[in-house]
């Protein structure tokens, strides 16, 4: 049986963490000066690299495999499983100088087991290295924090998450365009995992040759076709034709805001073209030099104010479209009010 992507390709070594050089700068001097903490708190978003660099960084100060105790508070919350790594802490480590604990989704644990790891938090022992691992640092204790170094793992960039899949692809021996790539990180939210689980997805088609419509079927995204089309009858100011387009999108069975998200991303990168025009190379490492290119077209048919008009309706039609009886709703609201505005424009 094959392994799954995001295993294979886990780092093992700091050199190879990608996208959180914040954090590998200040952890590799500390191990290279062997100043280490007897506590440390990594909090961020799913998929960035938490646990792995927590397993680099044990590795790193020489703790054995022996040594190392990782514990999911998701599942082993209670006081019984804290009372028993805290009897454990005692004894020395079987090989090497340092015994590791890593504690993933550490906000998950009770009130009673934050209060008995909080004893040993006090008090270790010189042996004991305890890592915290958390998508939601606000829900723990402070007083478990306070006696923390802090890392805070931020998402990944899109261009790192679409020049990481590439390389994989290129490994694996599949043939992927840098479009498509960029497409999956899009999707991905800044995770490591989600996008390496949407690529072993693609992969498991049995197609040799990934292309656009093969990874935007799979991920049930909307066509570039929509998204140009709205994207023009904004800049357009055909609020009729975005009605249309999102009356289609909704029949096509389309989440409205996943749409949203796309057509944010134009009107955004077309806002920044317009502000700074030196900002179009980078955009078309993000976006692909085809969807740049159709964003250059309307650069001089709007500007700033319209723009951020635009992007500020539909920022809060995003926000209300889960809770919206109609999910579309929202959005045909804020076309109402484009065509609003268009109105009053033509009459003064």
């Amino acid at each position: 049986m094959s392994q799954v992507l995001y295993r294979k390709y886990r780092p093992q070594n700091f050199d190879e963490v990608k996208g959180q050089d914040h954090v590998v700068s200040v952890l590799k001097s500390a191990v290279s000066l062997k100043r280490i903490s007897h506590a440390y708190l990594f909090s961020g978003p799913r998929g960035t690299g938490k646990t792995s660099v927590a397993r680099i960084l044990a590795g790193g100060i020489g703790c054995h495999q022996y040594d190392l105790m990782e514990m999911d508070a998701a599942s082993s919350r209670g006081i019984e499983e804290i009372r028993s790594l805290r009897d454990g802490v005692q004894t020395v480590p079987l090989k090497g100088e340092y015994k590791v604990y890593i504690i993933d989704e550490a906000h998950m644990l009770t009130k009673e087991a934050f209060n008995a790891l909080l004893k040993t938090l006090e008090e270790p022992p010189q042996h004991a290295i305890f890592i915290l691992a958390t998508t939601e640092p606000q829900k723990l204790p402070d007083t478990i924090t306070s006696r923390c170094q802090h890392f805070a793992f931020k998402k990944i960039p899109e261009d790192v998450l679409r020049n990481s899949l590439l390389e994989i692809a290129k490994k694996e021996n599949y043939k992927i365009d840098e479009e498509t790539a960029g497409l999956i990180a899009f999707f991905s939210d800044g995770s490591f995992r989600d996008s390496q689980m949407m690529l072993d997805q693609i992969f498991s088609m049995g197609e040799k040759n990934i292309t656009g419509d093969m990874a935007r079927k799979l991920l049930s995204a909307p066509s570039r076709d929509l998204i140009q089309g709205f994207v023009s009858s904004v800049i357009e100011k055909d609020s009729a034709r975005g009605m249309e387009i999102i009356q289609a999108v909704s029949e096509k069975g389309i989440g409205t805001q996943l749409f949203l998200k796309f057509v944010l991303r134009n009107l955004r990168a077309l806002l920044m073209m317009r502000i700074s025009p030196a900002s179009e190379k980078e955009l078309e490492q993000i976006l692909g030099k085809d969807e740049v290119d159709f964003l250059k077209k309307y650069k001089d048919k709007t500007n700033v104010r319209d723009l951020g008009y635009s992007l500020t309706l539909f920022l809060e039609a995003y926000d209300k479209t889960n809770r919206a009886y109609l999910p579309q709703l929202p959005v045909e609201l804020a076309l109402a009010k484009l065509h609003l505005r268009k109105q009053n424009s033509d009459l003064n």
